[in-house]
């Protein structure tokens, strides 16, 4: 098939391939080359008549669009959403799989019961001051300085650009302290080391004292004023960890409930295709793990702004919906006074892939949330403590996205892509998810699963959200994902900074 209609209602279908013109498309045929990924009118549409896709409005057309026409950017205005929400009106319990069935896979139980999927000693800093001083104790810990301790995956430096020069309250202070305090005990970390300058607004003891953290052999802080300067201050690290090693080497993989996963449910570098392959297949990914009493996390709120009703709808209660529009409402005003729009994602490469507005991308994004009740609504980098399908408040940047998502407690990532994307992340390990044949080809050192096979295979949705989900299993277990292997998460560790810079 040259195309793809998704739905009856809809005025626009999407082709598979490159059409030129006079290519026959329903009852019309193609006024202009229309590129693979792009949109055609297959009805004449009013000027500020509605577009939909996914029967869904996507847009509304900018001037007369005949029947043939490429639909697009040139053609096609972005409004904001009428903000007309149901709530808890499409609940669709899954079933729970029954307790003699529920999968496994080979994770490091914690004191406490938490589950990791990864062995990683941390060092997290609290200032940028502090950033060079953990990257040097970080590197001196080479693969061959850590062969005699091979349960161990390695000693990570998670280091930022911020921590000083802001206010020591409000919402900044309080994300990169729920950021800290979600790296310091995540369920992938055997042993945590807290570095910091001294004289910082972003003070370690305050954390301490707001988190109840107490120091131990595999908790352990210092201050590179206090040490006395640079130099001491990585001789006194690389002592720290050298003491942690061998008691992180004493945990083993177990085996344990695939409820123990949490996954982070991301994209980046989006197409057209994003939406119809591989979110949609990640979505019933997600409605295997929500069965096995599993839990998945969507974020990235200004890539949901215009499928928002579609999730009130799915809340549980009335609460949990208000929650989430009340993020909505907060990014409306925080690009207005910015002088920005909703509608500035989607980026360029966004577009040249296919997709218009932020209304359609958000559409497809919403997919990879797959289609159970909405069970929890929390701040960015706030602590997950719900089952099943929840959301968190996030920028669209990647990193930024995914560290509050690991530092909110997932201990796997997902993400789809379409244009390509190189991103990875520890402690946690990331699946990528390619949504077209032709990209995971051209990059298939970085792609797990090609979701692209739904097109041109007629693989179903469903069989592909059965791969990936497997893919979880396995992962999880201990097998290296493309990302990994490459050695990626290093420097995606980005804590999303709001509020002014003082």
């Amino acid at each position: 098939m040259d195309y793809v209609r998704l739905d009856p209602s809809d005025n626009v279908v999407t082709a598979t391939r490159a059409l030129a013109v006079g290519h026959p498309v329903e009852t019309t045929q193609t006024r202009a080359l229309i590129p693979s990924g792009h949109k055609i009118a297959t009805a004449d549409i009013a000027k500020g008549a509605a577009i939909r896709k996914y029967a869904q409005i996507i847009g509304y057309a900018a001037e007369p669009i005949a029947a043939g026409e490429h639909v697009h950017t040139h053609n096609v205005e972005f409004r904001a959403t009428a903000g007309d929400y149901e709530f808890s009106t499409d609940l669709r319990p899954v079933e729970p799989v029954a307790q003699d069935r529920r999968d496994t896979f080979m994770g490091y139980r914690r004191a406490g019961g938490r589950v990791g999927t990864r062995n990683y000693i941390a060092i997290v800093t609290s200032v940028n001051c502090s950033a060079t001083a953990a990257r040097m104790i970080a590197d001196h810990f080479t693969s061959e300085r850590l062969a005699p301790y091979p349960n161990v995956d390695g000693v990570a430096a998670f280091v930022h650009g911020t921590g000083c020069g802001m206010a020591g309250s409000g919402d900044g202070f309080e994300a990169l302290q729920r950021v800290m305090w979600g790296y310091a005990r995540h369920p992938n970390h055997a042993g945590v080391l807290m570095v910091g300058l001294g004289c910082e607004m972003n003070q370690i003891d305050w954390l301490l004292e707001a988190y109840g953290l107490e120091q131990g052999p595999l908790f352990q802080t210092m201050n590179i004023q206090n040490v006395a300067g640079l130099r001491k201050t990585v001789e006194m690290g690389i002592a720290k960890i050298e003491a942690m090693l061998p008691l992180a080497n004493q945990a083993t993989r177990t085996p344990c409930p695939a409820s123990e996963l949490t996954v982070a449910l991301q994209c980046g570098g989006s197409d057209a295709w994003s939406g119809i392959t591989a979110n949609p297949a990640l979505g019933h990914a997600t409605d295997l793990l929500v069965a096995q009493g599993g839990t998945g996390v969507l974020a990235e709120t200004p890539e949901i702004y215009g499928a928002e009703h579609l999730l009130t709808r799915r809340a549980i209660d009335r609460a949990t919906g208000d929650r989430l529009i009340g993020l909505i409402r907060w990014w409306e005003d925080y690009t207005a006074r910015n002088q920005g729009s909703m509608d500035n994602n989607p980026s360029p490469g966004n577009k040249k892939g296919g997709l218009t507005t932020i209304l359609e991308k958000s559409l497809g994004a919403a997919a990879k949330g797959g289609t159970t009740p909405l069970t929890g609504v929390y701040k960015y980098a706030e602590q997950v403590t719900a089952r099943g399908f929840t959301f968190m408040d996030s920028p669209g940047y990647d990193p930024a996205s995914v560290t509050g998502q690991i530092a909110g407690g997932c201990n796997l990532v997902c993400f789809t892509t379409g244009r390509g994307s190189a991103f990875g992340s520890k402690p946690a390990p990331t699946i990528k998810v390619a949504t077209n044949s032709e990209m995971y080809t051209r990059m298939t050192d970085d792609m797990d699963v090609n979701a692209g096979t739904i097109l041109t295979d007629g693989v179903s949705v469903e069989a592909k959200g059965r791969e990936i989900y497997e893919m979880f299993l396995r992962v999880a277990s201990g097998e290296a994902s493309k990302s990994e292997a490459q050695g990626l998460g290093d420097y995606e560790f980005v804590p999303w900074q709001i509020g002014a810079v003082m």
